[in-house]
């Protein structure tokens, strides 16, 4: 069913900036150092299934299922869901974080390149960090930053400039920075770093400005580079043989999105971006080894265990950097640890994660490319489908299937859930000279129709078979990420501002809400002295919503008399009885009826 959007909701955004505007003032008063928590020991990382009133890692857990043990918010009572609190962000341009909680702390990024820690139950911010950055930089697609790291008592944020930076995760305060790579010469970093043991394994952005990628492992401690991992094999390598004279040396295969971690195996699963020029492959011929490819990497050493190539001599921008995720399950009759994997190139893969088998591989979305997969997953392409200079239409477009944005998998249901996208578009092919800090990607595309006449739905599919047991479109075309829960229930959001919950089985639609603007990354769950709320970033703010009507009012009549928001344009409540129309002011502050916010 196509969502239907109510009027009613309007009113939310109007309710919510007025709690918004204290979150922000307290970033401009005195910062305070966050309330005591137990360090995050490894071991708590590796367990962080058990932890579901936390949020410990950029997908959730190691898995990076994007998955929550909580359900005391489900299919009965999500239609109650109702914003708690805002943190409007202080910065412009397109936001996509995805918070951390650990103890009742929230940890999120603002874009360029800055941190903010917040009391996890009512938004009350304590302190903030603003990397600065150089005058000249050399960046692609937008300032988002997506998240942190935590280790112990620190956090790790990657950085525009191509950083890596360590802070004091109570007071903000950083402990080392290290350079990664030449912001002028097109090295950037946006995504959350991943903690395994002692080390901050993090990627690299850059590949539409011709950089070499890699994949690097920094030391918690003292910010020392561990190892680094080239994702274009040098001349001395066999694989080098895949590209065409010195083109390695411009190659691309970024890693720009954070990967995941078995710790059974002590592998780090982490995928790559497009070969460089992305459109022009007559200057790279070969398989271009290893972009658009997903590494498995030895934690300790960096050493390749295997990899598995999803587009070889990609021609159409088709990055593979997106999350991998990892699942135990039967397949063939078998228990298999199993990497599930919806490609931007629009087919579904399953490889078995110790070895890198491939097991199967199907289409998710439309794609006019390929004629199917062979036994080893190597694409049969399709004739006359390479960019050319009068132009080839293909689908998907460069932007593909599916992206960045991560997909979700639920053990209750056993299906895996990705924001699916059905359109295509015209490649063209021109040649350019590589210089150093520049754009170079040979070429481009165009859409050849409006995009409302393209289809993006959340697609739940059945790892086993590749089948879509059921779509719930969703226009126009949305980059939210997606979360499910133990409640049986799967969050989304789309580019017009509504945030929506759906039935994991079903796909029914259970509940909405405008939140105001586009929504760019995923909803989180997690538990405050036993309540569970979600929280989700829709244009410059975050939204924490709980499905209980009285908890909600009874936070914000503490909110409101608390004596430190004062000056902010918030007073105390007259009388806690007190019930409201939906818009009414009441001493300056806009506060909700009943059902204002209830998304009902």
């Amino acid at each position: 069913m196509m969502m239907q959007r109510s009027p009613l909701l309007a009113t939310v955004f109007l309710v919510a900036g007025a709690i918004a505007t204290a979150s922000h003032a307290q970033t401009q008063s005195d910062e305070t150092p966050t309330p005591t928590f137990r360090p995050v020991t490894a071991e708590r990382l590796v367990n962080a299934e058990a932890e579901p009133h936390n949020w410990l890692m950029y997908s959730g857990d190691y898995k990076s299922r994007r998955y929550t043990g909580l359900g005391q918010i489900d299919t009965t009572n999500v239609a109650r869901l109702q914003v708690r609190w805002v943190h409007q962000m202080a910065e412009l341009g397109r936001a996509g974080t995805t918070p951390l909680v650990v103890d009742g702390v929230m940890y999120i990024t603002e874009p360029p390149s800055s941190v903010i820690a917040l009391d996890a139950g009512t938004g009350r911010p304590y302190w903030r960090y603003d990397h600065p950055l150089p005058d000249e930089l050399n960046y692609c697609c937008g300032q988002a930053n997506r998240g942190v790291a935590i280790q112990g008592d620190r956090l790790f944020m990657s950085t525009l400039d191509a950083h890596v930076v360590a802070l004091d995760a109570r007071t903000g305060n950083v402990i080392w920075d290290a350079e990664a790579g030449d912001p002028k010469q097109g090295y950037s970093k946006k995504a959350a770093p991943l903690v395994v043991g002692d080390k901050i394994i993090t990627g690299i952005a850059g590949g539409e400005f011709g950089i070499r990628g890699f994949l690097d492992a920094y030391d918690a401690q003292t910010g020392d580079l561990d190892w680094r991992f080239d994702t274009i094999p040098g001349p001395d390598h066999p694989d080098s043989r895949s590209w065409q004279g010195d083109s390695w040396r411009t190659g691309g295969a970024p890693t720009w999105i954070t990967g995941s971690y078995d710790p059974e195996l002590n592998l780090v699963y982490w995928g790559t971006g497009n070969p460089g020029p992305d459109y022009n492959g007559d200057v790279r011929i070969g398989d271009n080894l290893y972009s658009d490819s997903v590494l498995a990497l030895d934690a300790d050493t960096g050493e390749m265990k295997w990899y598995f190539q999803f587009t070889p001599h990609d021609v159409h921008d088709w990055d593979a950097t997106q999350i991998p995720v990892l699942v135990d399950a039967e397949f063939d009759g078998r228990q298999r640890k199993l990497m599930l994997w919806p490609n931007r190139n629009a087919f579904f893969y399953v490889l078995d994660r110790e070895t890198g088998e491939f097991l199967l591989g199907k289409p998710f979305a439309k794609q006019t490319w390929a004629e199917g997969l062979d036994a080893s997953g190597r694409p049969i392409r399709r004739p006359n489908t390479f960019p050319s200079v009068e132009g080839t239409v293909v689908a998907p477009p460069a932007g593909g299937a599916a992206n960045y944005w991560s997909p979700s998998y639920s053990p209750r249901t056993g299906l895996i859930y990705v924001m699916a996208f059905d359109g295509e578009a015209e490649f063209f092919i021109r040649d350019e000279d590589y210089a150093a800090g520049d754009r170079f990607i040979g070429g481009g595309q165009q859409r050849v129709q409006p995009i409302d006449k393209d289809v993006s739905a959340v697609r739940a599919i059945v790892p086993q078979t590749g089948e879509v047991k059921w779509e719930y479109p969703v226009q126009p075309k949305s980059r939210s990420g997606l979360l499910s829960t133990a409640g049986d229930l799967l969050f989304g959001g789309s580019e017009d501002g509504f945030f929506y919950a759906l039935d994991a089985r079903t796909g029914e639609e259970l509940w909405h809400i405008a939140v105001g603007a586009a929504v760019n990354a995923g909803a989180i769950s997690f538990a405050v002295d036993g309540t569970q709320l979600v929280t989700i970033q829709a244009g410059h703010a975050l939204f924490t919503g709980i499905a209980s009507e009285d908890h909600a009012r009874r936070t914000a009549q503490t909110l409101l008399a608390d004596e430190s928001f004062s000056g902010w344009g918030i007073r105390t409540l007259a009388t806690t009885e007190a019930r409201y129309n939906p818009m009414s002011y009441h001493n300056g502050s806009i506060w909700p009826h009943d059902n204002a916010l209830a998304g009902a």
